[in-house]
C-alpha cells in the first residue's frame, strides 16, 4: 500500500485546511490514521476512523478536526478547522495492513 498525503500550507490561526490522503488501493476496508510530528517532538496520532465509519480524536484536536473518508475508495481526508500554532506540525497517513504503512508527510504551518 503506498499512502500519499497532500494538502499542507502555510495558514494564519484561525484558519483551516483541507488534508488528503491518497492509497494506490482501496481503503475503505481498512482503518485510517492521522499523524503528526513537530520539530522536536514524538510522533502522536492526531485522529482515526475505522472501516466502520467510527471516528476519534487527539483531545487537543476534538471539535477542530474532523477525518472522513473520500468519495473515492482510496482516500481519507482530514479536515482541521480553527488551527493554531500547535497544530504546527508534518501530518502523516498511516495504516497497518500485516505491517506499516506510512505517507510521506505533507507540513502544516500555522502563524500566530
Amino acid at each position: 500500500v503506498q499512502l500519499q498525503a497532500s494538502g499542507g500550507g502555510l495558514v494564519q490561526a484561525g484558519g483551516s485546511l483541507r488534508l488528503s490522503c491518497a492509497a494506490s488501493t482501496r481503503i475503505d476496508d481498512m482503518t485510517m490514521r492521522w499523524y503528526r510530528q513537530a520539530p522536536g517532538k514524538q510522533r502522536e496520532l492526531v485522529a482515526y476512523i475505522t472501516d466502520g465509519g467510527v471516528t476519534d480524536y487527539k483531545d487537543s484536536v476534538k471539535g477542530r478536526f474532523t477525518v472522513s473518508r473520500g468519495n473515492a475508495k482510496n482516500t481519507v481526508d482530514l479536515q482541521m478547522n480553527s488551527l493554531k500554532p500547535e497544530d504546527t506540525a508534518v501530518y502523516y497517513c498511516h495504516t497497518f495492513l500485516a505491517r506499516d504503512y506510512w505517507g510521506q508527510g505533507t507540513l502544516v504551518t500555522v502563524s500566530s
